[in-house]
């Protein structure tokens, strides 16, 4: 079974800077691309960053400039550097993997549980 766990949010003020970090754990063979989502209260779940091997990194419009995607494959880990945050920003932020597991011919995608992020003005 494969599962992914975010880690690193929190309560930071306007102008501060978050790490979140994705690790994913199981029988996997490769990760093939990793994405973050965030849904903040009452609305409806953005993209944030996307990143897939051979390709240059994309990002939602409302982030670009201030967050950074980046993997580390050799730990199956991905990370979302956030800078400069905002108030808009706080919501529960996803972390997303297209995994494709030892004995598995194809790929499936898989989600963590979330970690919440509040940005206080």
């Amino acid at each position: 079974q494969v599962q992914l766990v975010e880690s690193g949010g929190g309560l930071v003020q306007a102008g501060g800077s978050l790490r979140l970090s994705c690790v994913a754990s199981g029988n996997i063979l490769r990760i093939v691309s990793w994405s973050w989502y965030r849904a903040p209260l009452g609305q409806q779940r953005e993209m944030v960053a996307h990143i897939t091997e051979g390709s240059l990194p994309r990002y939602g419009s409302s982030v670009e400039g201030r967050f950074g995607i980046s993997k580390d494959p050799a730990k199956t880990t991905a990370y979302l550097q956030m800078n400069n945050l905002r108030p808009e920003d706080t919501a529960v932020y996803y972390c997303n993997a297209l995994i494709r597991r030892v004995g598995d011919e194809n790929y499936k995608s898989y989600s963590g549980q979330g970690t919440q992020v509040t940005v206080s003005s």
